[in-house]
């Protein structure tokens, strides 16, 4: 058994959750993408993040939008295609779909009711300088969850 709960207590019946752990991808950018899949049917879900992936629809930055630029479209604002955390938050995605499948669930009747970013451990590294002196480079990590309910 893991030693991490969900942060959200869903329905099992009705529900079905997923989550990457201590994953190698910008938390920034995990929240921004996790804000703009949370509330959309599964398959739209899923479209947007190939989207990203291929850079066809930039995703909204709204919390994390210092020195952002705007893209095309009707009032969209600033926004930027984090493909390396879409195709991580995709993987998570497939993962809870799978799940729903695996519990008897309508696939189409999928919606993203829980879709969060948690900030893990910090991987801690030093490049050796001039004069004994050393430069950290730092790494976050990031716990993602999905939750997925079943919707007539």
């Amino acid at each position: 058994m893991p030693t991490w709960r969900y942060s959200a207590e869903l329905d099992p019946l009705r529900t079905a959750i997923a989550s990457g752990r201590d994953l190698r991808i910008s938390y920034k950018a995990a929240v921004e993408v996790l804000n703009a899949i949370r509330g959309k049917k599964l398959d739209e879900a899923k479209s947007l993040l190939e989207d990203v992936i291929a850079k066809r629809r930039p995703i909204p930055f709204r919390r994390f939008h210092g020195k952002v630029a705007h893209r095309k479209g009707e009032g969209f604002g600033p926004g930027r295609y984090p493909v390396k955390a879409a195709k991580a938050i995709l993987d998570v995605l497939l993962n809870a779909e799978n799940n729903a499948e695996y519990k008897g669930l309508n696939i189409d009747n999928l919606w993203v009711v829980h879709a969060v970013a948690h900030k893990g451990p910090k991987v801690r590294k030093y490049i050796p300088r001039a004069f004994g002196r050393a430069t950290p480079y730092f790494e976050q990590l990031v716990h993602v969850e999905i939750g997925l309910e079943e919707r007539l």
